[in-house]
């Protein structure tokens, strides 16, 4: 059997939180929760996640600066984004920015369980292709004649 899932939720709103880990634990999937993009960061910098779902408005750090800040560290995890309110602009940087997959609130639960258990595949895969170009570009420099 796989590993669960690792998701990390981040959203001001406790009650959602709250409610959202409650389904996704009982999906079986490992779930830690953050309430302003700050506090995501530093779990994105303390520990590895399949996911992560983040709120675009926060107070204090939106979820776009947040988004910034965890690509700086982290290219391969997915993002999911959840807003309130569709703005082409904030939409068109969110994608720009690294965000996987977009989501309106309310968005469906299995809509959103399905693209966490997406994302999880996604992230696998990311990180074959990586491997594998990291590990021909070594063999292709150790190939190259020196000219003399």
């Amino acid at each position: 059997m796989s590993s669960p899932i690792r998701v990390l939720l981040v959203d001001d709103e406790v009650a959602f939180v709250k409610s959202l880990a409650k389904i996704l634990v009982r999906k079986g999937m490992e779930v830690q929760a953050a309430h302003e993009g700050s506090a995501a960061i530093e779990l994105t910098s303390q520990e590895e996640f399949d996911a992560i779902v983040l709120d675009v408005r926060m107070p204090g750090m939106d979820g776009l600066a947040a988004l910034e800040e965890i690509r700086k560290r982290d290219l391969l995890t997915p993002v999911l984004l959840l807003t309130g309110h569709i703005d082409l602009e904030r939409t068109r940087q969110a994608l720009k920015g690294g965000a996987t997959e977009i989501f309106l609130k309310p968005c469906p639960i299995e809509t959103l369980v399905s693209a966490i258990e997406n994302a999880r595949e996604w992230k696998a895969i990311r990180q074959e292709v990586r491997d594998t170009s990291s590990r021909e570009q070594g063999a292709q420099k150790r190939r190259v004649p020196s000219r003399g």
